[in-house]
């Protein structure tokens, strides 16, 4: 090994790191040797550093090699011998980088500590029986939290790095005898072929993953709980795990999922059923119901009953509005509310919410601008919206749709946007699997967990919609 100048090569690499102030070095002089020590304050627990690296070197009488490191000097295990080319990376990982002169080795022990939160329920995924445990925002956790729910030596992790300067790590996990090798290669292909800037959330990676990232709909699941991400590899998916972020993304994707929740399998099958249909009348009326209203209101009145058409005619009559621009004044009220309740601080949100929707919405009324049953039917619009809370995006867009298609087309409107967007949902693929399926194209043995659930017993095989191997799950 060549003798290195200690001082030389901490200057250098501190050069290359532009003098940040958070970037410590140390040398030490000792048995004519020197020792030095690179490393970033802001990663790095102090602490650790001194009494589990710098003390135990300075007490050491004898060679500073990596054996003796590792057996001897060291209690770490993450001691290892790394290239030059590899000492930026591990630093900015928070590892400590050793250089030792006369050895001529550069050595990285990794004691990064940084703020992490501990897994709880996620706000969005809340579950009365079941795991409560959710991702959070450090990978090492993330991938810890998958591998407690399978114990098997199938369970494979791929690394990868993307942005030019955030290089965030992102690991593609998958089971090796289920999981489609095709699937896992496109994921890898596409996810090396982006160039970006910086990815900050699973999020930035998400259109480059979707065959048309152009379209309304999500064509990649997201999910923030290991329970589900761990039962959807069991069936043959494939999970993108993002650092920083708590959302693990998974694929193939299929519109069905959006009726399921992990409630659904931590409690009678019969009950999950009908929650299944109540989600999707849920989604129809969330997309439907304004359109429906105003097509019937404007076009079609005469097949309403006759009290209801009195009450909405005396309503109705003497606002300064048209339906039209009273449906979408009323929807775009709701919307400000939502928008503001998201970003004021939470004891001021519920304050916000309970003046918009009682004082704002009962004066309106009062005050003639607006009618009562045009805040119902958009107020139970936007409720229903929430029975499928990660499509509320996707869902409030084809709200918006319907109800100009209704107030101008009327219900043939309603039904020529229906049939479009049928036929457009039947066109999408995610990495081979049909976006309707298992009922577009009809595929009998996966209907067992469709909108109408069979009990686990029943569930034999893995869903064949996807592309996987070893079909049989339960013998």
């Amino acid at each position: 090994m060549a003798i290195l100048n200690v001082e030389n090569e901490i200057e250098k690499y501190k050069t290359e790191l532009h003098d940040s102030f958070d970037i410590a070095s140390r040398i030490l002089i000792k048995d004519d040797d020197k020792v030095g020590f690179l490393y970033l304050k802001s990663f790095t627990n102090q602490q650790l550093f001194i009494d589990g690296i710098f003390s135990p070197i300075s007490k050491y009488h004898g060679e500073l090699d990596l054996q003796n490191m590792q057996d001897k000097i060291i209690d770490n295990s993450d001691v290892k011998e790394i290239k030059t080319h590899e000492i930026i990376d591990n630093i900015l990982k928070g590892s400590v980088i050793i250089f030792t002169e006369k050895k001529g080795l550069y050595l990285s022990i990794d004691i990064g500590a940084y703020p992490t939160r501990p897994p709880s329920e996620p706000p969005t995924s809340p579950v009365i029986q079941g795991p409560r445990e959710g991702f959070v925002e450090d990978i090492k956790t993330n991938i810890t939290l998958i591998r407690r729910r399978l114990h098997s030596k199938d369970l494979v992790f791929c690394e990868t790095k993307v942005g030019k300067y955030s290089n965030t790590q992102i690991v593609i996990a998958y089971l090796d005898g289920i999981a489609d090798k095709k699937v896992v290669k496109e994921i890898q292909n596409r996810l090396k072929s982006i160039e970006i800037d910086g990815v900050i959330d699973s999020y930035y990676i998400l259109s480059f993953l979707e065959s048309k990232p152009d379209s309304l709909f999500k064509q990649v699941g997201n999910n923030e709980k290991p329970d589900i991400v761990a039962s959807k590899m069991l069936e043959g998916k494939v999970a993108i795990i993002v650092d920083n972020s708590p959302i693990v993304l998974t694929v193939p994707f299929i519109l069905l999922e959006e009726l399921q929740s992990s409630n659904d399998y931590y409690t009678n099958h019969h009950y999950s059923s009908l929650v299944r249909v109540v989600r999707m009348l849920g989604i129809v009326i969330a997309i439907l119901a304004p359109g429906a209203y105003l097509a019937l209101q404007l076009y079609h009145y005469n097949i309403l009953p006759l009290n209801f058409l009195i009450t909405v005619a005396d309503t109705t009559q003497g606002l300064p509005f048209t339906p039209f621009l009273e449906m979408l004044f009323i929807t775009l009220l709701f919307q400000i509310l939502y928008e503001v309740s998201l970003r004021l601080p939470s004891y001021l949100g519920l304050a916000t919410s309970i003046v918009g929707a009682l004082i704002l919405g009962d004066t309106g009324v009062k005050a003639g601008l607006i009618s009562p049953p045009g805040v119902i039917v958009v107020a139970l619009a936007k409720i229903a919206l929430y029975t499928a809370p990660a499509q509320s995006s996707q869902i409030t867009v084809l709200q918006c749709i319907f109800l100009i298609l209704g107030g101008s087309l009327g219900l043939l409107g309603l039904v020529g946007g229906l049939i479009y967007f049928v036929n457009y949902l039947n066109t999408l693929d995610s990495y081979g699997t049909p976006y309707l399926a298992p009922y577009s194209p009809r595929i009998p043995q996966d209907l067992k967990d469709g909108i109408f659930m069979s009990p686990l017993t029943e569930m034999k095989t893995r869903p064949k919609s996807f592309r996987n191997k070893n079909k049989v799950r339960e013998k």
